[in-house]
């Protein structure tokens, strides 16, 4: 079985503050193409940003991730039910989804396998929904400095499957009927306090100040705060999502 890489347990308190809120527009596409609307399955659900979403419009929604740490710290609702499951080994009944949706985690996945379990799961006509965000803009000054921080800095210490989002997961397999591509944008407005917070949540931040003793951040901040101008006045951080939506 492949192992379980757990980037996210250690900030998973500030993981769920910081990160960008999912544009409305995305579910109301993925709603649009799911047939049936009884039970869907939120796989690496994270903070439950996702699945606090999809319950709108579900009776039942079964959201599931490796991390304990996340699953604990999710957001509550009354049909939801957090589970500590792999996407690769669900626990969940033969052909009892109706839905399943994978935000921004498909990359950690061992795809051969969470593909016999999607299908083990489906009930007929089942959706399958798999999205991620790309690198956020601000202004050309800002993501200068952004840039620096994300290449060149933290180069070495990002995980080899952060390429398949810079990607779009677009040679990650998605053997799925009626496949759909679509893109969207999500914002969020942030001073530059917000914004450093978010920056400081990435995995690779936090395996930086584990093997230098430092934080990562301390080298660009003040060019940050340039680049930005007044700290706590406000910009519009845009991040491009993309999803990819199919049949079972």
């Amino acid at each position: 079985m492949k192992k379980f890489k757990d980037h996210f347990s250690t900030q998973s308190l500030d993981y769920s503050k910081y990160r960008p809120t999912y544009p409305a527009e995305l579910f109301e596409f993925i709603i649009q193409h799911t047939k049936n609307r009884e039970t869907a399955w939120d796989t690496g659900t994270g903070n439950g940003q996702a699945a606090l979403e999809i319950a709108k419009h579900f009776k039942r929604v079964i959201a599931t991730d490796p991390s304990e740490a996340q699953t604990k710290n999710a957001i509550p609702a009354k049909n939801i039910e957090y589970k500590v499951a792999s996407a690769e080994n669900s626990g969940l009944p033969d052909k009892s989804i109706d839905l399943i949706t994978v935000a921004q985690a498909y990359h950690w996945f061992n795809h051969e396998k969470f593909i016999a379990e999607a299908r083990r799961l489906a009930k007929k006509d089942a959706t399958i929904a798999v999205w991620g965000y790309e690198l956020c803009k601000v202004n050309p000054s800002v993501d200068k400095v952004f840039m620096r921080y994300y290449r060149d800095i933290l180069e070495d210490y990002w995980p080899p499957e952060r390429k398949h989002v810079e990607e779009s997961y677009a040679h990650l397999p998605f053997p799925f009927e009626n496949a759909i591509y679509k893109e969207f944008s999500m914002s969020k407005n942030w001073n530059l306090y917000d914004f450093l917070a978010y920056l400081s949540t990435w995995s690779a931040a936090q395996k930086y100040i584990k093997a230098k003793g430092e934080n990562p951040l301390d080298l660009v901040k003040e060019d940050f705060q340039k680049a930005w101008g007044k700290a706590s006045g406000t910009k519009q951080v845009a991040f491009p999502v993309f999803l990819h939506l199919g049949n079972l």
